[in-house]
């Protein structure tokens, strides 16, 4: 009977063992930079409300082409001597119609509506650049998130091998064979490689909730992201890749059309200078000369004291300090280009084709380094030596490749479009 408990016991534990195996499993979403690139597009909420404000921009547009209202009044009697309301029977009372309508003069609707045209040329280059700083930070995430996992593994390979030989070298003093300060310099040694595998899951962690945030993806799911690492010559122009992120970079785009619109805003305060005209019509049933009398209305403020000086002068100086503005957003981004380039070119330099094979010796070098260890062909401070110097060297592989992923999205970020693919 108590057996049979044991059996069932032991099947029902492992039955929720897979079941936790498959559910971790099933939570890892595993994806491609061009996947997640299309998943970044349509679930990032912060695009989509910039996205809004594009769309508001174009409604000002419609908004500024529409004519003013006509204004229609009227003046009646509520009264009269006899003391009667409203009284307008057999042409009794007073009644006043007015109908005016504004017209603007020297194209200032035109003005207006240019205007408005360049805000939405600015909200859409400020929707490009938003785009262009998150999808700089999707690559980096990515690139770092997948770089840790690759330094994990280390760790997790040399924890394996080191408290494997920690067991054996306690039992082997167990049994008088060795001492116990080899012993506690192993324990010490795998301690440490423990140490460093927390603090590496802690950043994973922060990365993870940035990528999730990017993604707009499930908190309960781990992303691992899926990168096949090829380095390939690439022939760079720096002047010319300068040229396209100024025909690309939502930053510089949006001084640009900002100029435009202070431009374009200088041009309208010098307009309104120029008085709108009010033409109308007036019905006056008795209080004329003539009865019924029909007139023509025709007004406009006459430009003595307020010629609009202080806005025309505002608008002046504005346009003239973003032209500066330009200039300086010109010359960051031929700095950002240049400096991109250069760095680019030195992180690929570091990592040629040649050291494949010498990378691949190097892991099969680490396996035999533990079996001679253990046949005492080398001594604990060589093995030790050998295993922090192992360790090093696949930690600065791994930061050479994030090096060259990171020069990459940032010679795609400061040229505003793609020149390299993301590895």
């Amino acid at each position: 009977m108590l057996r049979t408990y044991y059996r069932i016991f032991i099947l029902f534990a492992l039955a929720i063992l897979c079941g936790q195996k498959a559910s971790a499993q099933t939570d890892t979403l595993r994806i491609t930079i061009k996947d997640a690139e299309k998943t970044f597009l349509q679930n990032n909420l912060s695009l989509l409300a910039q996205k809004y404000n594009v769309d508001a921009a174009q409604a000002l547009v419609k908004q500024a082409k529409l004519w003013d209202n006509p204004v229609l009044s009227t003046d009646q009697n509520i009264t009269d001597a006899n003391k009667k309301f409203f009284n307008h029977s057999n042409g009794n009372g007073q009644v006043l119609v007015q109908l005016s309508q504004v017209f603007k003069t020297a194209g200032k609707r035109g003005k207006q509506v240019q205007i408005a045209n360049d805000d939405v040329q600015i909200q859409q280059a400020q929707f490009n650049d938003l785009l262009r700083n998150l999808h700089y930070n999707l690559l980096l995430d990515f690139a770092q998130v997948a770089n840790l996992i690759d330094q994990r593994k280390v760790y997790q390979m040399e924890i394996a091998s080191a408290t494997n030989m920690v067991n054996a070298i306690d039992k082997s003093y167990q049994a008088g064979n060795n001492s116990l300060k080899d012993v506690i310099r192993l324990k010490a040694l795998n301690f440490g490689l423990q140490n460093d595998l927390v603090e590496i899951n802690r950043q994973i962690n922060d990365l993870q909730s940035e990528l999730k945030t990017l993604l707009a993806a499930n908190p309960n799911q781990f992303i691992a992201p899926q990168i096949t690492f090829n380095n390939t010559d690439t022939i760079l122009n720096a002047a010319t890749l300068a040229e396209t992120a100024k025909a690309n970079r939502g930053d510089y785009l949006a001084n640009q059309y900002l100029l435009n619109q202070n431009n374009h805003n200088f041009a309208l305060q010098k307009a309104m200078a120029v008085p709108d005209i009010t033409i109308g019509s007036t019905f006056d049933q008795n209080s004329s000369y003539a009865r019924n009398f029909v007139g023509l209305e025709i007004s406009l403020p006459l430009p003595i004291f307020n010629r609009n000086q202080g806005n025309i002068k505002n608008a002046k100086l504005a346009a003239q300090s973003q032209e500066y503005t330009l200039k300086n957003s010109e010359l960051q981004l031929n700095n950002d280009v240049y400096s991109a380039v250069q760095q680019y070119q030195l992180s690929q330099q570091l990592l040629g084709s040649k050291e494949n094979d010498f990378y691949a010796k190097y892991d099969q070098l680490f396996k035999s380094m533990g079996k001679g260890f253990q046949l005492k062909q080398i001594n604990l401070q060589e093995y030790v030596d050998f295993f922090d110097s192992y360790r090093e060297t696949k930690l600065k592989i791994l930061q050479q490749q994030l090096n060259l992923q990171k020069a990459i999205a940032d010679l795609n970020y400061a040229v505003g479009t793609t020149v390299i693919n993301p590895l």
